[in-house]
């Protein structure tokens, strides 16, 4: 199957656009949108993550559940909106953690792509979603191309930052081998659990020491 993404991942996931879940996901989305369902992102952002994060740049993982389902907010970045767009009540806690952890005035956007240029992979499990409806594309087999996403992230790459935040994304660190990359786990900065323990993570600094540490170029969290 020709999937068009950037070619470095194309290489490294081939065989995985080739088994048949990944074709079945493909064919779901074709009879939706065959059937008038409104889904989102925009296909030309369905990959945006990875084009903007080629393979062998990525340094951060930071894994969201499914695309923002509201007008004009997913734009193939995990937790990102464009400019323009009001940030969404996870993101604003993301920025205050932020200005805690490592002084960010808070941005007056919530786009995230200077994250994705540095080197920061802004993956949801889910890579769509119907409009207005959260986790509508949740077992159409995404769940299943983004575990061989993070896996072979984890076979391939070494001295990687993995930001785990929520029982969702808990779940996918045996996926992860501990030995060759840092996992960082917090609650998930949703309204709803940010305060159990999100709050006060310090996973920004944290990932820019490791990265330090193994030699790497700690990421400029700013965002301009």
């Amino acid at each position: 199957m020709d999937v068009k993404i950037d070619p470095t991942w194309k290489e490294v996931l081939q065989p995985v656009f080739e088994q048949p879940f990944f074709q079945s996901v493909v064919l779901h989305l074709k009879t939706e949108k065959a059937t008038g369902k409104v889904i989102y992102p925009p296909g030309s952002l369905l990959f945006n993550a990875f084009n903007k994060t080629p393979f062998p740049e990525v340094k951060v993982v930071i894994l969201g559940q499914d695309p923002y389902h509201g007008q004009g907010q997913a734009m193939g970045l995990s937790f990102s909106v464009p400019r323009g767009i009001k940030p969404p009540p996870s993101l604003v806690n993301i920025f205050k953690e932020l200005q805690v952890d490592i002084g960010l005035k808070i941005p007056s956007h919530g786009d995230l792509t200077q994250w994705a240029e540095q080197g920061v992979l802004l993956l949801n499990a889910a890579l769509t979603v119907r409009a207005n409806e959260p986790n509508s594309h949740a077992q159409i087999g995404w769940h299943e191309f983004t575990d061989h996403v993070i896996q072979t992230l984890s076979e391939k790459r070494s001295g990687l930052v993995f930001m785990l935040w929520g029982r969702f994304a808990h779940d996918k660190s045996p996926l992860i081998d501990e030995t060759r990359h840092c996992i960082l786990k917090a609650a998930h900065p949703s309204p709803y659990s940010a305060d159990k323990g999100f709050f006060g993570c310090r996973h920004f600094s944290k990932a820019n020491q490791y990265l330090v540490s193994n030699g790497q170029t700690p990421v400029d969290w700013h965002l301009d």
